[in-house]
């Protein structure tokens, strides 16, 4: 017999994403652009001047990620002994992990999965979930290790691809006065490479200092990530946002300021992490191939797959039944909808009971507790984030009834009807998530005969595979369009990187003129997509608002494999090997 009601856990549900909904949506948010360009500077690694480049390359990859990296390594690995060039905003490789490096951050998936190419360089996560600067140092150890730096171009960004029909090659412009070409061009930029602010009134007129997570300014604040920020002793600071970021930096931020206000619009969930030093003997399967063998095994549990043990054993792997129902809008087949709605309260009742635990103030533990289903917002994990709220010096400011923070003064933040005097604002406010510069329009694309990219996705992305689209040759796209996704991108990124080499090497070896999908192929995915689409719609509805539902404006989800990323690869493998390159390759 349950302890609770289903029904009013429902309607408490729905009364809490009501206090949360704003009519402006996503639109609340702005841009790192313009008059708040600085926000996305370079704070790490100073910028060299060179002399534009005019050459001709192989391969041109946009974005120095995991997967542009994992694109330059798996390319090396079919032949390609030169004629790779990464281009990148940043001052070195990494992407996210170039840039965010903020105190306390870590991965939150187990980093023996997460990192990629781990036999390939010879390395070992020192801990369970690695600390960012360990990731960041083990892209560069990738690029490295392939050879990946000889071309790559840094504090660049490409603002033009443009088709030469007669040449069959992409001319390549960029900020830093570049005209390249390239006969393949791979955009890798990323899903998690623009910042975003909100759009608070009066944000400009703060005279005090202010900061994103992901430009994180230790000048200011002193110390790094592993905390120390000894010029916080006297400063009041605010931290606005408590999603995945927000929950790592709060404890460093309270340890070392005066006094650290939290603005909270909705509270993560937050499970228990237990993070710890890697032990190799905990990894059993240690033979070569294992790290292969393990990440096929996350993915395989987390997507409701059959597999005779769950290897990882963390709570990704723990909640699985609960993932589908956002990734791809599937419950697993041996539960009802009902049975997973009540697998759902229960596992979220947890979490909830959780902060009752810990947080010892009834009325600020009241405020944290998150009311929604777990996967409407990202779940996050952390040992030290709700004890935070126990220290004299930390106020957690909920702004559930006021759309967030509504104003900001020169020396102070406004919540409603109260006003907070602060020194420092931390905006920890996340990133335009799933938004490449193409989709965006920042990158105009230009195909055969002038044709732009943007008007042919008029009525919707049109590809085969989310890589390639007709009319655009030797492109190639990465990230989750009209594709399979998963909690563990890099492994997503690997098999589309793999992919990747394997058509351009083919299409080397068979002398292709271009890389193209028919017409008939890329029809026949579009159907593909639409057949096994699932109506998340409801379910995204009546989710607190965030990014994973617009804002609370949810849009159908009719890009995705809802099949899943298991299925997805494993489609992928049989396309190859069953010469599926014939829809693609062009040879006379």
């Amino acid at each position: 017999m349950l302890d609770f009601d289903p029904a009013a856990l429902r309607a408490r549900y729905r009364a809490e994403r009501d206090r949360r909904l704003r009519p402006d949506g996503a639109a609340q948010y702005r841009r790192t652009t313009g008059e708040f360009g600085y926000y996305a500077d370079d704070p790490y690694t100073p910028r060299a001047e060179r002399a534009p480049k005019r050459d001709t390359v192989e391969v041109l990859i946009v974005g120095g990620g995991f997967g542009g990296l994992l694109t330059g390594a798996r390319l090396r690995q079919a032949g390609f002994t030169d004629g790779i060039r990464i281009v990148d905003e940043a001052g070195d490789v990494g992407g996210t992990w170039y840039w965010n490096r903020y105190p306390g951050i870590h991965c939150d998936v187990e980093s023996y999965v997460y990192l990629p190419l781990l036999e390939e360089t010879g390395a070992l996560p020192t801990w369970r979930y690695s600390p960012g600067e360990e990731i960041r140092q083990h892209a560069v150890r990738i690029a490295e290790t392939f050879g990946l730096y000889s071309d790559a171009l840094f504090h660049t960004a490409v603002t033009e691809l443009r088709w030469d029909d007669d040449e069959a090659e992409w001319i390549v412009r960029t900020d830093r006065g570049d005209d390249m070409r390239a006969r393949h061009v791979v955009v890798g930029s990323g899903t998690l490479s623009r910042a975003k602010l909100p759009g608070i009134p009066g944000i400009e007129s703060f005279r005090g200092h202010t900061f994103h997570t992901s430009r994180w300014d230790y000048g200011y604040t002193g110390g790094d990530a592993r905390g120390g920020m000894t010029k916080l002793a006297d400063k009041r600071v605010a931290l606005i946002g408590t999603g995945a970021t927000g929950i790592q930096v709060a404890p460093h931020l309270a340890q070392d300021a005066a006094h650290l206000y939290v603005f909270q619009r909705t509270p993560s969930a937050v499970d228990h992490r237990g993070n710890r030093p890697t032990d190799e003997t905990h990894l059993r399967d240690r033979e070569p191939g294992w790290q292969r063998r393990r990440m096929e095994n996350f993915l395989t549990v987390i997507t409701g797959g059959h597999a005779d043990e769950d290897m990882i054993g963390d709570g990704w792997t723990g909640t699985a039944a609960l993932q589908r129902k956002i990734l791809s809008g599937t419950v697993r087949a041996d539960l009802t909808e009902e049975e997973t709605e009540l697998a759902d309260f229960l596992k979220m009742n947890e979490i909830r009971a959780r902060v009752d635990e810990i947080v010892t103030d009834p009325a600020v533990a009241e405020l944290l507790k998150p009311w929604y289903r777990y996967m409407c917002k990202r779940p996050t994990f952390s040992d030290f984030y709700l004890q935070t709220f126990n220290r004299p010096n930390v106020t957690l400011v909920d702004t559930a009834d006021t759309g967030g923070v509504t104003a900001m003064t020169e020396t102070s933040i406004v919540a409603g009807d109260r006003s907070y005097d602060v020194d420092c604002v931390v905006f920890a406010t996340g990133f335009e998530v799933g938004v490449s510069g193409v989709v965006s329009g920042l990158l105009p694309v230009h195909g055969r005969g002038g044709a732009q990219l943007l008007h042919t996705w008029a009525r919707g992305p049109r590809t085969l595979h989310g890589f390639y689209s007709h009319g655009f040759p030797n492109l190639f796209h990465m990230g989750s369009l009209q594709n399979a996704n998963s909690v563990n991108f890099t492994h997503v990124l690997d098999e589309q990187s793999q992919h990747i080499a394997a058509v351009i090497a083919e299409a080397r070896d068979r002398k292709a003129v271009r890389v193209e999908p028919t017409v008939e192929a890329e029809e026949a995915w579009l159907a593909t997509i639409r057949a096994h689409a699932r109506d998340n719609l409801a379910f995204q509805a009546d989710c607190t608002p965030g990014y994973l539902n617009n804002e609370g404006k949810p849009r159908p989800q009719n890009n995705g494999f809802s099949p899943g990323p298991v299925v997805f690869h494993e489609l992928l493998r049989d396309w190859r090997a069953n010469d599926g390159y014939d829809q693609v390759l062009v040879t006379a």
